[in-house]
């Protein structure tokens, strides 16, 4: 597991490009085969990928944590953006469609990735946070979820936002996730931006042709900086930071979430003026 610590806004401005993907960026997040794990010190998330292909994966406890298994003191939110799979909770199975998602809560100790098909092997994004009770495990279907409709065509951020765990859906203790595609035509997210300093956030990039390219733009509102990115990777998002980006094709995104509360509204919006 790997160990991003936190980042002082007053270092980040100081920081040259090489340094801002070290701390920020997650790369290789989906390893046929393998499990990838970034333990951040920002409200103590852990962000991985999961990509089982001919056998079964175990998610399970380590040194690193101090924990026998993985949700003994914690819970985790998981999206599948491969091919179909399965997640297996302490025995009882979920099927996981593209873009499905799945909540699992406090306790639970046996759990188990697979794919239906080696050729196209699920990958299996989680985010977890430290947990204080229990709550049920629920799945959720990317179909069942209508969405709603922000943004608009004239100003290139037309999008649909798919709320999955958060204060009115599946209940955690302070995960929150859920799924932004943007429209034809449309290719800004989440401007003007925002920060919140009472929730950390991290971004999957997901859906993009292998010859786009994400500029995610981070960094205080008036020491903004960019991150170049690739399909299905991933940065983390300090509560000091904005978060937003446009890239050069379509593209979707899972945001994720864990902090003080689970207020979707409660955020400290920026104004374009104050942009630099």
């Amino acid at each position: 597991m790997e160990i991003r610590y936190s980042v002082h806004p007053e270092h980040a401005k100081a920081m040259t490009t090489e340094q801002i993907r070290q701390h920020f960026l997650i790369q290789d997040l989906f390893i046929p085969g393998q499990t990838k794990l970034v333990y951040s010190m920002e409200d103590r998330v852990i962000m991985g990928g999961i990509t089982p292909v001919a056998e079964a994966i175990s998610l399970e406890g380590n040194d690193q944590i101090k924990a026998e298994y993985f949700l003994e003191r914690r819970e985790v939110g998981i999206f599948n953006v491969g091919g179909s799979g399965k997640v297996s909770v302490d025995g009882e199975s979920y099927a996981m469609e593209n873009k499905d998602c799945l909540y699992i809560g406090l306790g639970k100790k046996e759990l188990l990735f697979t794919s239906d098909s080696p050729e196209k092997p699920a990958k299996f994004y989680l985010f977890s946070a430290a947990a204080h009770q229990e709550y049920p495990t629920q799945h959720v279907s990317f179909s069942s979820i209508t969405g709603d409709r922000l943004g608009s065509l004239e100003s290139s951020n037309d999008r649909i936002i798919r709320r999955m765990i958060h204060k009115d859906g599946i209940q955690s203790c302070q995960v929150v996730m859920g799924l932004t595609q943007l429209n034809p035509g449309s290719v800004w997210n989440t401007m003007p931006p925002h920060t919140h300093d009472r929730r950390m956030e991290a971004y999957l990039y997901i859906d993009l042709d292998e010859n786009a390219r994400m500029f995610h733009m981070m960094g205080e509102p008036t020491e903004s900086r960019h991150l170049v990115m690739n399909n299905e990777e991933a940065v983390i998002s300090p509560p000091w930071s904005i978060h937003c980006g446009a890239a050069t094709g379509s593209y979707a995104f899972i945001w994720a979430m864990a902090g003080e509360n689970k207020v979707y509204s409660d955020m400290d919006p920026v104004a374009m003026d104050q942009l630099k």
